[in-house]
């Protein structure tokens, strides 16, 4: 016969053998196929699919084998899941059996690394199977719409930044001590006391904070006698050193010139704290004795007279201990005052080397002017190279400006100079926006002791889809991302108290309040929350138009003229 008459004698016989296959392989019913979650969902960057299918009774041919891939389409591509392969119960494999009389449930389970277009796309079942050595053709089936992309609205850029916080303090106090030693039993001012370099220095010292400007001094006076000898006696005794060291003093600084200058004296009887605290301090034997007998009698006569029984210890207290206890103990305590906000912001914008890196570090916080803060920043790196927080808040201010290649620059400079956890907390932020989650957690492992460090591991649980971790990183945090950890635990709430309490709102700090107001029913606040939303970024009107938070709004009117 001829070939050109012999070919569709050819193809149609295929078709036959085919059809007659599909007759004992029938294509799977939509009411037999469940997919969950619906819609689709991503968590921690990927779309997790459960399929649940039933071949019913007589529907799996004994000698079929088939292979069932999930398949997620969208314009543009198709990405394939994890393929399971079934198998009729006369086949010899290693695949699942279904019996041919009974069916069987299967699952199975898939998931699909996320990409932005799959937010439109469709889920299907592709089957290729076989009887024997012949293909059956299987239609597709499709199971689900659309994939729910909420949690990837997480956005590190969206971080504050850890700052290396300065050091500065408006008032420095300052205490500056000195001792007039007495002889035993004795409450007159030796000359050689009074003249020795230590209370000449402490003198000097007054002087100089009453003449400072920025200065102020006050005294104290604080007056003791030993443990040994009896209250009665150390009473008066240290009552008179007090007296005696205020007259002297007053009579000083009556010389100096120094006026206004307050002085608070006391005196204690017996100064069993000094003595305990010179005893622990010690090299004696018999030490830890001497402070048992202490804590064990609270009667000071009794304290004194245990201890004498401790004969041989007792002199050498007596030789190194207590003469140093009797004495009258000069404080100079001095506040220093620093200059103040209106000063250092002017000095800072006019002369920034008059300050030092603490008070300029200080200035960049007087100002929400982030291009200042910039300029500030940049200043105290060119004038404190070596001081790694120059070069790490000049990062944070660049990131804040998403100008990231310079953000890194400085981060990477601030390490360089000095491994600190505030930076590394930074480099971990900035790991997440490459994706590299591995390597950000281990930065956020080294950040323990920094203000920012739960709310870039916040982020972190977001990406890896452990929001209840997230929402408890993000407390006390009032951004976008920190809302949107409560929004995927459902917390509506305390979603929208976040995100009214945004210093700075956004586009999407707006269309985060829609998205909230879709998921509780409220309809005006979608619209009018997305109209905001798309005022302040236009973008978002075709990021609403596939959102899925949004589908019960798609035919309303108002709704399409917001997102054409």
């Amino acid at each position: 016969m001829n070939k050109k008459y012999l070919l569709p004698f050819l193809f149609l016989a295929t078709i036959l053998t085919l059809s007659a296959c599909s007759g004992k392989l029938k294509p799977l019913a939509q009411e037999y196929v469940t997919a969950e979650p619906q819609p689709l969902v991503t968590i921690g960057g990927q779309v997790p699919v459960t399929i649940n299918a039933t071949f019913p009774a007589k529907w799996f041919n004994k000698k079929a084998v088939v292979t069932v891939t999930p398949v997620i389409r969208y314009a543009g591509g198709e990405t394939w899941g994890t393929s399971y392969t079934f198998q009729g119960e006369k086949v010899r494999g290693n695949n699942i059996a279904i019996p041919y009389k009974e069916g069987a449930n299967v699952t199975m389970l898939s998931s699909f690394p996320y990409i932005p277009a799959m937010k439109k796309s469709e889920l299907y079942l592709t089957f290729t199977a076989q009887i024997k050595n012949k293909v059956v053709i299987l239609p597709d089936l499709k199971i689900a719409d659309g994939v729910l992309s909420t949690s990837e609205l997480i956005d590190a850029a969206g971080f504050n930044g850890a700052i290396a916080a300065d050091k500065f303090q408006r008032i420095i106090q300052e205490a500056y001590d000195a001792d007039i030693m007495f002889l035993i039993q004795q409450a007159n001012l030796r000359p050689t006391e009074l003249k020795k370099d230590a209370v000449t220095e402490w003198k000097e010292i007054i002087k100089n904070a009453d003449e400072a400007p920025n200065q102020n001094v006050a005294i104290e006076i604080s007056a003791y006698a030993s443990p040994d000898g009896g209250f009665k006696l150390n009473n008066t005794l240290s009552e008179n050193r007090e007296k005696n060291t205020k007259t002297y003093i007053n009579s000083e600084l009556k010389k100096m010139k120094v006026a206004d200058v307050p002085v608070d004296a006391k005196y204690t009887a017996q100064d069993w704290e000094g003595f305990k605290e010179l005893v622990s301090a010690s090299n004696l034997q018999d030490k830890d004795l001497i402070l048992r007998v202490i804590n064990m009698y609270n009667d000071p006569e009794t304290r004194e007279q245990e201890i004498k029984k401790i004969s041989q210890v007792y002199l050498e207290l007596a030789n190194t201990i207590l003469p140093r206890l009797r004495r009258s103990r000069l404080t100079a305590n001095i506040e220093i005052i620093g200059k103040s906000d209106e000063e250092i912001a002017a000095l800072a914008n006019s002369n920034p080397s008059a300050l030092n890196v603490d008070e300029l570090l200080y200035s960049a916080t007087l100002t929400d002017d982030v291009s200042l803060k910039t300029k500030i920043y940049g200043e105290a790196t060119k004038l404190h190279p070596q001081d790694y927080r120059t070069w790490n808040n000049a990062g944070v201010m660049y990131f804040k400006q998403g100008e990231m290649t310079k953000a890194m620059q400085n981060f990477e400079k601030a390490n360089s100079v000095q491994t600190n956890p505030t930076t590394n907390v930074n480099l971990g932020v900035m790991a997440l926006m490459d994706k590299n989650l591995n390597k950000a957690n281990l930065l956020f492992g080294t950040g323990a002791g920094v203000d920012e460090l739960g709310e870039a591991t916040g982020i972190l649980n977001v990406e890896q889809g452990e929001y209840q971790k997230a929402a408890s990183n993000f407390q006390n945090v009032n951004t976008n991302n920190a809302a949107l950890a409560f929004i995927l635990t459902n917390n509506y709430s305390k979603a929208l108290q976040i995100l009214n309490a945004v210093p700075v709102p956004n586009g999407m700090t707006y269309y985060l309040k829609a998205i909230v107001a879709a998921r509780t029913n409220d309809t005006n606040g979608v619209l009018s929350n997305l109209k905001t939303a798309i005022s302040m970024n236009s973008e978002l009107a075709q990021e609403a138009s596939i959102d899925l938070e949004f589908v019960k709004y798609w035919n309303n009117s108002d709704f399409q003229a917001l997102t054409k």
